[in-house]
C-alpha cells in the first residue's frame, strides 16, 4: 500500500490522489486537504500539529 507525501497515512486501495510532477516523481495524497497543503499552499508537514507523529 502507499503512504501519503505529506502526512505518511496508508492509502486505502482505489483511493487517493497521485501527482506527477514534470521532473517524473510521484507523490501520493490521502485526502484534498494533504494535497492542498503540500501543492498549493506549500506547507511544510513537520510544522503542522494535525499531521502524523511519525515525521
Amino acid at each position: 500500500m502507499a503512504k501519503c507525501s505529506f502526512c505518511k497515512e496508508e492509502i486505502r486501495a482505489c483511493t487517493g490522489m497521485i501527482f506527477v510532477k514534470r521532473d517524473g516523481s510521484i507523490l501520493s495524497f490521502c485526502s484534498n486537504k494533504c494535497r492542498k497543503n503540500r501543492l498549493k499552499l506549500k506547507r511544510n508537514p513537520r510544522k503542522l500539529k494535525w499531521v502524523g507523529k511519525g515525521i
